[in-house]
């Protein structure tokens, strides 16, 4: 049986957790999901999930409790690795804002906050590189992925800006998966 852990210091926590439990089944792997809001956890998973919530608070809190070394060791192992949202911002290369520690495990450079406010939230039908119909994708204070290294796979875009992108074992999305009934990008980023 998988051990998927959803960080919980913030966050879309249960959500991700229901899609992560829904792309097991669709994809008939047995998978327990845990919350993590310490460290030594982290090591016994096979999954991982750093969801959204705000990111100055999210580098903050897992530098606090000492999840971030083990994210860092997670991803560097070749596990399976989903960040959204801020997550993604966490697990940039450059977050362009000091008040973020990023984990420098995705090879990208992300501008927060960059598809607007709160209130300009919005929710498009994307295509993704690996899926088989449009994703239907919630955008919330999203950030903006500016730069892809080489090694970095876009995996879509919306106005010929990456909003999902792959690098080896990570993949990280400016949207929030977990806000549909859909669990593809879940699927995807573990277990295809």
């Amino acid at each position: 049986m998988l051990k998927a852990g959803v960080i919980a210091v913030q966050g879309d926590v249960a959500e991700h957790a229901d899609a992560i439990r829904r792309a097991a089944d669709r994809h008939g792997e047995d998978c327990t999901v845990e919350s993590i809001r310490s460290a030594g956890v982290v090591p016994e998973c096979d999954l991982l999930l750093l969801p959204g919530g705000e990111s100055t608070t999210i580098s903050r809190l897992l530098a606090e409790e000492g999840i971030d070394e083990e994210i860092e060791a997670f991803a560097a192992a070749g596990k399976p690795l989903l960040a959204t949202c801020a997550g993604l911002i966490v697990a940039s290369r450059d977050a362009k804002d000091d008040r973020v520690s990023t984990l420098d495990i995705l090879d990208v450079s992300v501008d927060r906050n960059a598809f607007g406010r709160q209130k300009d939230s919005f929710e498009a039908a994307i295509d993704v590189e690996g899926l088989d119909e449009p994703f239907p994708a919630v955008f919330i204070r999203a950030p903006l992925i500016d730069e892809v290294d080489a090694a970095v796979e876009t995996l879509a875009a919306v106005d010929d800006r990456p909003v999902a992108v792959r690098q080896d074992n990570v993949v990280g999305t400016s949207f929030h998966p977990e806000l549909t009934d859909d669990s593809r990008i879940h699927g995807l980023a573990f277990f295809s």
